[in-house]
């Protein structure tokens, strides 16, 4: 049976945008891509080792692209509720875990206890396969020297509140864990390690990626106290003494213990933005790609790309309508201290983008915007993020929904729930990060 057609993107501007995020996801599907990466069985056996939100759907792919008559064995772990079903026939070979994210949580620390002592049992002879992806950070929890769990929950939920990049915030976390920053590599000896990643950051770099617990960190310690210090991120005395001396400190570029070490990126931003560009193209719109790479406050990106799409729609800037505007990147958003008696507000990046978008597009005749989180998690809530169309403000209004109050309160659940305009698609199983499109008519 023929695929239904995509929505048209003049009568169905809505369903269209969720066409294009849908388009984006679906390539980086890890059943889609991590076949083509993997190497030849070795002599001995082959262990599988994982963390982050796409390591289920990884270790599946994995599971059904391995020869049958192949030792493979192994342990990952995932975010809760973001095991996929398993698919009919296909025979279970690698155990998944759940745990919390993106503040870490006992279960993480007992499954990456496991992971670390799978690794010492390897030797030369035996693979090492490592499936990573974003939220290993979080999922990988196993205190360095000196911190206990509870110390690294609060610096978590601080590093989530300060407005640090991705960078600043992973090059910390390597420098307070025994797994993170090339860690787990050491830990597997003599045997080859190969890691297969799918990019949640900018630049796609594999140190960055779950804090690179496989790959060599180029970072000090030095620059670790130097961004806890930077953002008011307090540290137990022990763990401050420890990066001032140099205690701390990861493997580096040039060790010798990843001579023997392979590493694939099977998934990148770049690659479902240009995936999305692909479907907007196929319905006859003119596509612009503006980065993957974008950071950056996001109500402030927002407003951003909503001047973009104003100029579009004017006929002064650099894209012609009809077209679709689409960007990547991981933006923040940086939590002051709330006004007194104020209500908390829920929300994440992508939702926090929507509301500055909305504000600065004013109600544009011609402009929809949607923006989501391609792990389909915005933050902590239910939904992948939110849309924006040319009545938003206008049904704002009529509803009693102050967009200004929300947005100082980082609301933007609460304003798109209202609206009925979030984008709920549960887990995806995959994860590169921020996915943004303006469609201009």
């Amino acid at each position: 049976m023929p695929a239904p057609p995509p929505p048209s993107p003049t009568a169905q501007p809505r369903e269209f945008l969720r066409h294009l995020l849908d388009a984006a996801i679906a390539r980086a599907q890890p059943a889609r891509t991590l076949a083509g990466f993997l190497p030849a069985p070795p002599r001995g056996r082959t262990l599988v080792l994982g963390a982050g939100k796409a390591a289920g759907a990884m270790a599946q792919a994995l599971e059904a692209a391995w020869p049958a008559d192949a030792p493979l064995s192994g342990l990952v772990v995932t975010r809760y509720g973001h095991t996929p079903p398993r698919p009919a026939g296909l025979a279970q070979r690698i155990e998944v875990a759940e745990a919390a994210h993106p503040v870490p949580d006992e279960a993480g620390q007992r499954a990456a206890g496991r992971l670390l002592a799978l690794a010492h049992g390897v030797d030369a002879d035996d693979l090492v396969l490592c499936l990573i992806s974003g939220g290993g950070s979080a999922l990988l929890t196993l205190p360095a020297e000196g911190l206990a769990l509870a110390d690294k929950q609060r610096i978590h939920r601080a590093l989530l509140a300060s407005g640090a990049g991705i960078h600043e915030m992973n090059a910390l976390r390597k420098h307070l864990s025994r797994i993170k920053g090339g860690r787990l590599a050491a830990a597997c000896g003599p045997a080859p390690v190969v890691t297969l990643a799918i990019s949640d950051v900018p630049g796609d770099d594999l140190s960055v990626i779950a804090s690179g617990p496989t790959v060599a960190d180029d970072t000090r310690c030095a620059d670790a106290l130097a961004i806890a210090r930077r953002h008011g991120i307090a540290l137990p005395p022990g763990v401050v003494a420890g990066l001032e001396s140099g205690r701390l400190e990861t493997p580096k570029p040039g060790d010798a213990l990843f001579a023997r070490h392979r590493a694939h990126l099977i998934a990148t931003p770049g690659q479902s933005l240009a995936a999305a560009a692909d479907a907007a193209r196929a319905a006859g719109l003119a596509a612009h790609v503006l980065s993957d790479q974008i950071e950056g406050e996001s109500r402030e990106i927002g407003r951003m790309h909503a001047a973009l799409a104003r100029a579009a729609a004017a006929g002064t800037g650099a894209f012609a309508r009809p077209c679709v505007i689409l960007s990547g990147g991981e933006t923040t958003v940086t939590l002051g201290p709330a006004a007194h008696g104020a209500r908390p507000g829920r929300g994440g990046r992508a939702g926090e983008f929507c509301l500055g978008l909305a504000r600065a597009l004013r109600g544009h005749p011609a402009v929809w915007g949607l923006a989501a989180d391609t792990d389909g998690i915005d933050g902590v809530e239910d939904n992948a993020g939110a849309l924006v169309a040319p009545d938003t403000l206008a049904r704002a209004a009529a509803l009693g929904l102050d967009l200004p109050d929300h947005l100082a309160r980082h609301d933007a659940h609460g304003f798109f729930e209202g609206l009925g305009d979030l984008v709920v698609t549960g887990p995806t199983h995959t994860n590169v990060n921020d996915f943004r499109a303006l469609l201009v008519l």
